[in-house]
C-alpha cells in the first residue's frame, strides 16, 4: 500500500525540523576587527584622534583613567537552547600616555575568558532562614499592631 504524498511530506518536514535543533547558532558580538586598520596604529606616532578616526569608538574605556581603550570582538556558538560558548575572542587594548599619544597596542585572546560556576541554585545570604509559609504569613499581626512601630494602631 503506497504512502500518501501528504504523510510523506509531513514526515520529511518533521525530520528536517527535528535535525535543525542540532545546527549550531553562530553569533558575533562587539567590534569587527580589520587587521590592516589595527596594524596601522603605531605607538609614538598615533594619538587619540587618529585612533578614533582609524578604529572608531572603543567598546569600552578604562574606568579609572582615560589612558586605555578596549576594542572587544567575540565569536560564539551554541546548540539549541544551551548557553553560548566562545569560539574566538580578541581584545585589543590601546594604551595612551599623559599627552594622549599611543604608548602601546596589546592583543589577547580566549585565554582571559573566566568561567564562573554559580554556587548551587540559591544565592547564599546572611540572616534568618525562613520557609515559604513563614515569608507568606510572617507579617500577619505585626503591621499596624499596637506598640509595634511609631504610628502603628495605638488607638489614640
Amino acid at each position: 500500500m503506497p504512502i500518501p504524498a501528504r504523510a510523506l511530506a509531513a514526515a520529511l518536514l518533521a525530520a528536517a525540523l527535528g535535525t535543525s535543533a542540532c545546527t549550531p547558532v553562530r553569533t558575533h558580538q562587539g567590534y569587527v576587527v580589520d587587521k590592516e586598520l589595527v596594524d596601522a596604529i603605531q605607538p609614538g606616532v598615533d594619538n587619540r584622534e587618529s585612533v578614533l578616526q582609524t578604529l572608531g569608538r572603543p567598546t569600552l574605556t578604562s574606568q579609572f583613567n582615560e589612558g586605555e581603550w578596549y576594542y572587544i570582538s567575540r565569536d560564539s556558538s551554541n546548540f539549541g537552547f544551551t548557553s553560548p560558548r566562545a569560539r574566538e575572542q580578541q581584545t585589543l587594548r590601546v594604551r595612551f600616555d599623559a599627552k594622549g599619544n599611543v604608548a602601546s597596542v596589546d592583543r589577547t585572546g580566549t585565554e582571559l575568558i573566566a568561567s564562573i560556576d554559580p554556587y548551587g541554585k540559591k544565592t547564599p545570604t546572611l540572616g534568618r532562614k525562613r520557609g515559604f509559609f513563614e515569608d507568606l504569613f510572617g507579617n500577619i499581626g505585626t503591621v499596624g499592631a499596637p506598640g509595634a512601630a511609631p504610628g502603628g494602631g495605638s488607638g489614640q
